[in-house]
């Protein structure tokens, strides 16, 4: 592989082995998180997205409520360690979950409970996670490797659906959560089998009580972090709730099973995939790349509500999934290749806080939309949240980067300095 080849991380062998484990583990994550919408939309509940969107919030409104403490953990802890401890815990509530399933005795508080203590666990996981990524490469191939994580991450949630339809519909539910808390073993054996001696050492932090209040004034003090944040937010918030989307289009539009359903989420992740590699050739993430991801969310949001036949909204789903994750991906590789390596586990933390911690206030309000007035209008209040977060990021080339548009013949055409500005630690 060259220096500059999609996949010039896996040359490392701490990553090769992470991103065997991480693509089964995500694999299973994709079947139980179909088979819970599933199960919570169809059995436990008569059609209501509310339920749904409720559920999204108990399992991602603790990365919000931890936030104090779980990027001081990812940035003080053996992040090794750390990530054994949370897929083991991970795996042990998928399985509880399935028993429960499989006994005939799960009610939908059940489903909530474990949808919360899933969360809280998630909330440790994710920016250790997410930031172990430096510790298994070096600086260099930082945005490569971030890129390939979100391609591993995708072509699971490209499959994982599609075998969890097939397994709903013939097995049910319960089973394909037992599978998924087998598939946190192969996560798990990855892990026990890194070379310890190649891991990258990071620099010492010095422990602090005030380190979260010194996380949020490192980006509140830079310019660039808080536009990236304030544009993740709206689009975490109010655009990232396909569980819903989907769900609601596959039932109440086009009167589909599990089967199409499942089929509808993996049709959106093989755009994910796509984004995700389109993301790892670039040795770079820039915030024009943001911005355009952002808008052509909005458009293929916009493009999937009016969609009159379930063939024509699973294209537009490609479409949706490959900007969302040329957004996701240059996002999460932006802000780690900008930040103080000191300060990255915060960061990341608050990153993923308000992306994913933002589910709690938009899961519910679009899921009230849905009910009220029907799914297509749920997919445009996503799209507008693209078109927001596209105008913040003009906004902010606009004010720091000098940017320029010009009007030329038959198209627009514009231009920004795309040189390091002074509030970055490193160039993005």
């Amino acid at each position: 592989m060259s220096n500059n080849g999609t996949f010039r991380s896996l040359r490392v062998h701490n990553y090769r082995t992470w991103a065997i484990g991480a693509v089964v583990s995500n694999t299973g994550t994709w079947m139980q998180r179909t088979a819970q919408d599933w199960l919570v939309l169809t059995q436990l509940s008569h059609r209501n997205a509310t339920a749904v969107g409720i559920v999204m919030a108990l399992q991602y409104g603790p990365h919000a409520l931890l936030l104090p403490v779980t990027g001081f953990v990812a940035d003080h802890f053996d992040r090794r360690k750390l990530l054994l401890f949370t897929q083991f815990a991970q795996g042990f509530l998928a399985l509880g979950l399935g028993i429960l399933t499989l006994s005939g005795v799960v009610r939908l508080w059940h489903v909530d409970v474990f949808a919360f203590l899933l969360g809280c666990v998630s909330a440790f996981d994710a920016p250790a996670r997410q930031t172990f990524v430096s510790d298994l490469v070096g600086e260099s191939e930082l945005s490569n490797a971030v890129a390939l994580n979100s391609t591993s991450f995708n072509a699971a949630r490209m499959v994982g659906p599609a075998v969890a339809g097939l397994l709903i519909s013939s097995v049910g539910s319960g089973w394909v959560f037992l599978i998924n808390a087998a598939s946190f073993m192969a996560v798990i054996g990855s892990l026990a089998s890194l070379r310890i001696a190649e891991l990258r050492v990071r620099p010492h932090t010095v422990r602090t009580l005030s380190g979260f209040a010194d996380g949020f004034r490192y980006v509140w003090n830079r310019p660039d972090l808080k536009s990236l944040l304030l544009m993740f937010f709206l689009i975490g918030t109010f655009g990232l709730n396909f569980p819903i989307f989907i769900s609601t289009m596959s039932v109440g539009v086009f009167r589909t099973g599990a089967r199409g359903f499942g089929l509808l989420m993996s049709t959106m992740a093989l755009g994910s995939v796509i984004g995700a590699l389109l993301a790892a050739r670039r040795t770079k993430p820039r915030i024009g790349f943001l911005v355009s991801g952002a808008a052509l969310f909005g458009f293929g949001l916009t493009l999937a509500a009016v969609m009159p036949t379930y063939a024509l909204f699973g294209c537009t789903l490609i479409l949706v999934g490959m900007s969302a994750q040329t957004f996701t991906a240059t996002t999460n590789a932006a802000v780690q290749m900008s930040t103080d390596p000191t300060k990255r586990g915060r960061v990341m933390a608050i990153l993923l806080a308000i992306a994913v911690g933002g589910t709690p206030i938009g899961a519910p309000i679009v899921g009230w939309v849905v009910d009220s007035f029907g799914p297509r209008w749920g997919l445009m209040v996503g799209a507008s949240a693209g078109f927001a977060a596209a105008a913040v990021g003009v906004g902010y080339l606009a004010k720091y980067r000098n940017l320029r548009v010009h009007l030329i013949p038959l198209r627009i055409s514009y231009s920004f300095d795309n040189s390091n500005p002074p509030h970055q630690d490193t160039p993005s």
